[in-house]
């Protein structure tokens, strides 16, 4: 039977597509030159197929599951991905069927014993697991303090404890494979205000803030952030830390 999952994403699929950042290129292509074959890659908890489109640039077939219907329903369509409504603990997928396994910005919230038996269930000989995550965006040093008391103070206390292994860049989460040393990829996008505050709406403890409080956390930085940004079209550049751990199945 699959497993309740804290479902904060399935209301805001169209907006999650839409405002959560692209990972870079180089790191698919490095992933992919890692398994010993090419043939199938999947992605757990992949949401609306940001990660596994990527994948699919380097293997013949992706699997792509998260249990949250709505964002399998907003997915981005690719004849080289199968999306199905599935848990990371049990994907359906046949066993030894993978050679790359990947969560992307997911691990934190697996049920982790369960998960990595999954991963070895599901992966040939010669597979590779890796997981990435990014923390909490720069932009300058006026709008980043605007946002860092927004994060902290304001919706800090709203964050689900799973948070805080993306704060300690997954240094905290257990990692059962044999690790591999990971080069440093940059995460960036060229965002105008709209977009920052859209980005903002992806936040699961935004959500949880007006759940329990009845009214908008972004109306109380929305016009700080206007007055440090100047212009709302102007586009300026924003960076993420991105964490990357992978490591070969035994």
């Amino acid at each position: 039977m699959a497993q309740q999952f804290k479902d904060y994403f399935s209301e805001k699929s169209d907006v999650y597509r839409s405002y959560r950042p692209g990972y870079p290129t180089e790191l698919f292509a490095w992933l992919a030159g890692l398994p010993a074959r090419r043939d199938a890659a999947l992605d757990c908890g992949c949401g609306t197929g940001q990660a596994s489109v990527a994948l699919a640039e380097h293997f013949a077939r992706v699997y792509a599951v998260d249990p949250s219907a709505g964002q399998i329903k907003s997915a981005t369509p690719h004849k080289r991905v199968e999306y199905r409504v599935a848990p990371a603990e049990e994907t359906g997928l046949p066993d030894a069927s993978v050679d790359l396994v990947i969560a992307a910005q997911a691990l934190h919230w697996f049920d982790f014993s369960r998960f990595y038996a999954e991963v070895r269930r599901v992966a040939r000989g010669g597979a590779v697991f890796a997981a990435f995550t990014y923390g909490l965006l720069a932009i300058d040093d006026e709008i980043d303090r605007i946002i860092g008391r927004f994060y902290r103070d304001v919706i800090g206390p709203y964050w689900p404890p799973e948070r805080a292994h993306v704060d300690a860049g997954y240094r905290t989460l257990p990692f059962p494979f044999a690790e591999i040393e990971t080069p440093t990829f940059a995460m960036k996008a060229e965002w105008d205000l709209g977009h920052l505050m859209g980005y903002f709406e992806t936040w699961s403890a935004v959500k949880e803030y007006r759940r329990l409080r009845g009214d908008d956390p972004l109306e109380l930085v929305a016009g700080d952030l206007a007055t440090a940004w100047g212009d709302p079209a102007l586009v300026r550049q924003v960076s993420w830390p991105l964490v990357l751990r992978a490591g070969r199945i035994e």
